[in-house]
């Protein structure tokens, strides 16, 4: 790619939810940094939507270039439908493409795998289930968003998945790793549906599981789910070519 090419092509704007905790932010920088990697010459740029530096605003402000945003998240909900819309027409950038959501994907069935072997997960071997623990909403939308992601995570491990949700909605964390053993599932897991450390994965962790892992965080699997999503988002906003230029360029001889 010519650097007049890497000019044209539409910034990818990653806008995570934001974080007190440090370590949060450092994830999302991580897994920008595992982005660029895999596509360097593509710019990217972050901005968060509450808690951290710099916001959204700020970044489009700053920006150069026509902006495709990548929403963090791993659900639909107010950010996605206010927001980022909000934000965008605010800048000037009212048409710029949003992307789909990061989940739910096979995808992030791999990376909370990979957690889950890192946390030393043996469901297998005893007769073990797994906890999905989502951060929740109210949202209806979202619930079944989190199913087909706990649908997905069974069928990658083999074992019972249960969905969960730390606020919002039922049952929290602790009440499906009870109903699980009561099932005869001694060795229980809690994968967090999370993509970065701060108070809903400390929360995860609290709930009386055999074992928890890590959240989704800077795996090679997500940055390849971030470029993805981005790149069915610039398909979606490329112009189409009118019928009548299809058909003649269709009639031309070989």
């Amino acid at each position: 790619m010519t650097p007049l090419d890497a000019a044209r092509t539409p910034v990818l704007v990653a806008v995570a939810h934001g974080t007190r905790d440090p370590a949060g932010i450092r994830t999302v920088h991580h897994l920008l940094s595992r982005v660029r990697a895999l596509r360097p010459e593509l710019r990217v740029r972050a901005g968060f939507l509450d808690h951290a530096d710099p916001g959204l605003a700020q970044t489009l402000d700053g920006l150069r270039g026509t902006p495709v945003v990548v929403p963090l998240l791993l659900g639909t909900g107010y950010h996605v439908r206010t927001d980022i819309p909000a934000a965008l027409a605010a800048a000037g950038f009212g048409r710029a493409p949003v992307a789909r959501v990061l989940g739910p994907d096979p995808l992030l069935a791999s990376a909370l795998d990979d957690r889950l072997r890192e946390a030393g997960r043996r469901g297998h071997a005893l007769g073990g289930a797994v906890v999905l623990a989502a951060a929740g909403s109210r949202d209806p939308a979202t619930h079944v968003a989190t199913a087909e992601a706990a649908r997905l995570l069974e069928v990658r491990l083999g074992c019972p998945v249960m969905p969960s949700y730390l606020s919002g909605a039922s049952p929290a964390p602790a009440e499906a790793v009870a109903a699980l053993r009561a099932r005869g599932h001694r060795f229980t897991a809690v994968a967090p549906y999370l993509l970065a450390p701060g108070f809903f994965a400390r929360r995860a962790a609290d709930c009386g599981a055999s074992v928890t892992c890590a959240p989704l965080g800077a795996h090679e699997a997500v940055a390849r789910l971030v470029l993805r999503r981005y790149d069915e988002a610039c398909l979606r906003a490329a112009p189409r070519p009118a019928p009548g230029r299809l058909l003649r360029t269709a009639a031309l001889p070989r």
